[in-house]
């Protein structure tokens, strides 16, 4: 089964943009609520058969300094409770990249929540392309529609990894 070549219309539409601000927010409110026994999985997409670990990111607005909280798929990378998470900038494909990523472009020492466990302090560093090279396989065999996302958009999707600090 071959990957769409475009993106899907109305992916980019307001509405949708809108629709799916208001998912976050829900999910966030929701794995907050159950420090994570609800909502730790993505089960949407490639995640329907096979679901994908989520995190919450805490980070603060460049401009605005308003504090932030994004859930996002993640890969843990390497052994032990001092792994590597690895997250992808993809946003379904569309021309422009998060704001999450400019902001830890901006301010790569942050926290994240897993399910669980209490906030973790990271640092936020941009994969180089050898090192996206290495990750980009285990993110794809991760969430299959990451694939689809590359295909969708000209940019080029940006791996980050949120180290413990």
């Amino acid at each position: 089964m071959g990957l769409p070549e475009e993106r899907p219309p109305g992916l980019d539409n307001p509405r949708t943009v809108t629709a799916i601000k208001w998912m976050a927010k829900i999910q966030v409110a929701v794995f907050k609520a159950t420090n994570g026994r609800v909502g730790r999985y993505w089960r949407i997409g490639a995640g329907w058969r096979k679901p994908v670990p989520t995190l919450l990111l805490h980070h603060v607005g460049r401009k605005s300094g308003t504090a932030f909280t994004t859930p996002l798929l993640y890969l843990p990378y390497g052994d032990g409770p001092d792994a590597d998470l690895v997250i992808v900038a993809s946003q379904g494909g569309l021309p422009k990249n998060p704001q999450w990523f400019h902001n830890l472009m901006a301010a790569p020492d942050c926290e994240v929540s897993l399910p669980g466990r209490r906030r973790v302090p990271v640092h936020a560093h941009r994969a180089d392309s050898a090192e996206k090279e290495r990750l980009w396989p285990l993110l794809v065999d991760l969430y299959a529609d990451f694939a689809k996302y590359a295909v969708w958009t000209d940019r080029d999707i940006p791996v980050v990894v949120l180290s413990p600090r």
